[in-house]
């Protein structure tokens, strides 16, 4: 099976791309639900093919100066560490639950994709939460230590579920810093792709990590955030994220394996696909149509 994650890539990458959001969240539950991978496995993978993936934006964004230096750095120490803490909790449940390790990892894969799917709709929803202003943004103490808190407890979910660095760190810092929203994505990115890196090692060396599909995976996911990044999609950032969030909200029902989570899933995402062709053509006949000159 090769050409399937190939493509799998090349989806994921094309979503970021065209669209700058955290597509790159659905690769977890398309490697559990559609591959069939063990959630342990699909964590591990996951995570090490975002690290090189995210590295990609990280480099365009800091080159174009919307990284915040002191606020990745700050949220990275609380992060790093904690990210490892969940990388090993993740180990220790593998090592000793035995066969029922997977269904805990499965139950806490699902909770984390349904707090990221409210996330994304949360995201739609909440403009502000602190005026943004263009100065120089100067950490206080305050501000280093809730950056630290941040990084602390999102970075062990992410250690763990493979989910949320790029949810609930720029959800937060809408809500807690004046940064600009430019600033809030670079920050955002720059950090994931160093959280994911140490995370990804931490995986790695616990033998988490599916390398032939990680391989796969980025020879289409590589390309097509290149490629698409070149175009923009005419939807409106809050559809895309109701979008993303409803597909997130939806996986984890099913990995939560809630009472007929396979026909929720079918019918939300039969919903989802009847709301976006709806949109789509109401968007059509609403277009501006040109005027034909008239003849004299």
């Amino acid at each position: 099976m090769t050409w399937q994650f190939t493509l799998t890539g090349l989806l994921i990458g094309s979503i970021v791309g065209l669209t700058g959001m955290g597509g790159g969240s659905l690769m977890t539950p398309i490697l559990v639900i559609v591959f069939g991978f063990k959630p342990t496995y699909a964590v591990g993978t996951d995570i090490v093919h975002g690290a090189i993936f995210k590295t990609f934006g990280a480099i365009r964004h800091r080159r174009l100066g919307t990284v915040h230096g002191h606020l990745t750095l700050w949220m990275f120490l609380g992060s790093g560490p904690l990210s490892l803490a969940g990388v090993g909790v993740a180990t220790l449940i593998k090592h000793h639950y035995g066969d029922s390790a997977q269904s805990i990892e499965s139950y806490a894969v699902g909770a984390a994709l349904v707090a990221g799917g409210i996330g994304f709709l949360a995201k739609s929803f909440i403009k502000r939460g602190v005026k943004p202003d263009d100065r120089p943004f100067i950490l206080t103490g305050r501000d280093k230590v809730i950056a630290v808190i941040i990084g602390a407890v999102f970075g062990f979910v992410v250690g763990l579920t493979s989910v949320g660095s790029g949810t609930f760190f720029g959800l937060v810092m809408v809500l807690v810093y004046p940064l600009t929203m430019p600033k809030i994505v670079g920050t955002d990115i720059f950090h994931a792709a160093a959280l994911l890196w140490v995370a990804g090692i931490g995986h790695l060396v616990s033998g988490n990590v599916d390398l032939h599909a990680t391989a796969w995976l980025l020879t289409g996911s590589i390309p097509g955030v290149l490629i698409s990044s070149r175009f923009t999609v005419r939807l409106p950032d809050v559809v895309l994220r109701i979008a993303l969030g409803t597909i997130l909200l939806l996986s984890g029902i099913k990995l939560l394996k809630a009472p007929g989570s396979t026909w929720i899933l079918l019918a939300g995402l039969i919903a989802l696909g009847i709301g976006l062709a709806a949109y789509g053509v109401r968007a059509w006949v609403a277009r501006p149509r040109s005027v034909e000159p008239q003849r004299a």
